[in-house]
């Protein structure tokens, strides 16, 4: 691999935003382990809103004190881990400024962690799927589950509707960094022309899988309603680390609405880290974004 360039696109930055929560403090610890296998530098950022201000005020103290615990996330993780962290703290609001920094400092990829459903309702609560459907790159939503170790074992779902084109290089990358195994899990389909189309598209990724030596296998779901349902059951069944997938915000799929992203996926009960990755046109620099170019 040659040396970087110095007007690449992306930065081998991973992104982890938090609001000092043990949730968010397990997200930082998930990402800065994923970053080391990476081989990314880690960029640590709070988001100062009427929240972090609120806060501040009950426990009286200044901007000093966010600056402080971003500071000690620093060192100790650099220390613990031998990752490269930087740190920012950042008055605005979590839906635009995070995407927004995300595009300032080059990030390839964003770990975030969430409460889940149920809770707090707020920054990293129900509202994450609206930071993921905002992302200019892919995001890793994580609950309480521990990084252990890496991404084993992975859910590939893939529909006529959820074309993971994109999705093709992250899981490349992953299966080489964790020799993990890939379980391509297909939505059927009934009509003759989409039949065809989904089995031109599981050839080509099948394909490249063979190309690379990527240990894959495939699975038809057994029905089209539902799908989401199913995928969680079967990423349960098959001991999965991280489903990944295309998002596809703001449009009607049968059997997997926004309403299952939400519920089902992103909150799933087994607590499975899920990685959505939206379909932006990146061109050329597809290899680039994941660190597989030069």
């Amino acid at each position: 691999m040659e040396p970087a360039k110095q007007d690449k696109k992306y930065n081998k930055t991973l992104l982890i935003p938090t609001d000092f929560s043990d949730v968010c403090g397990n997200a930082i610890s998930h990402g800065v382990k994923l970053a080391k296998y990476l081989g990314y530098k880690v960029f640590i950022l709070h988001i100062i809103n009427k929240q972090t201000k609120s806060e501040l005020r009950k426990k009286n103290v200044g901007f000093d004190y966010v600056d402080m615990r971003l500071k000690e996330y620093e060192k100790y993780y650099a220390k613990k881990y031998g990752v490269e962290i930087d740190t920012m703290a950042v008055e605005g609001s979590i839906f635009a400024t995070i995407g927004l920094v995300a595009k300032e400092i080059k990030a390839n990829l964003m770990v975030m962690g969430t409460h889940g459903k149920k809770g707090l309702q707020h920054v990293f609560g129900s509202f994450a799927v609206k930071v993921v459907e905002q992302s200019p790159i892919p995001v890793v939503v994580v609950q309480k589950r521990s990084f252990k170790a890496g991404y084993q074992s992975i859910v590939f779902p893939v529909s006529n509707d959820l074309e993971p084109r994109q999705a093709v290089q992250w899981a490349k990358l992953m299966s080489n960094l964790f020799t993990a195994k890939l379980h391509i899990f297909i939505c059927p389909e009934k009509e003759k022309t989409r039949v065809n189309s989904l089995a031109m598209i599981i050839k080509q990724i099948t394909a490249i899988f063979d190309s690379e030596n990527v240990n894959y296998s495939v699975t038809t779901a057994a029905r089209s309603a539902g799908f989401a349902e199913q995928i969680i059951d079967y990423s349960v069944m098959k001991h999965a680390d991280l489903i990944m997938i295309m998002t596809r915000p703001n449009i009607e799929i049968p059997g997997f609405t926004l309403s299952s992203w939400d519920e089902r996926l992103m909150f799933n009960e087994a607590q499975i880290p899920v990685m959505g990755i939206n379909p932006i046109d990146y061109g050329y620099h597809i290899s680039e974004w994941t660190g597989l170019g030069n």
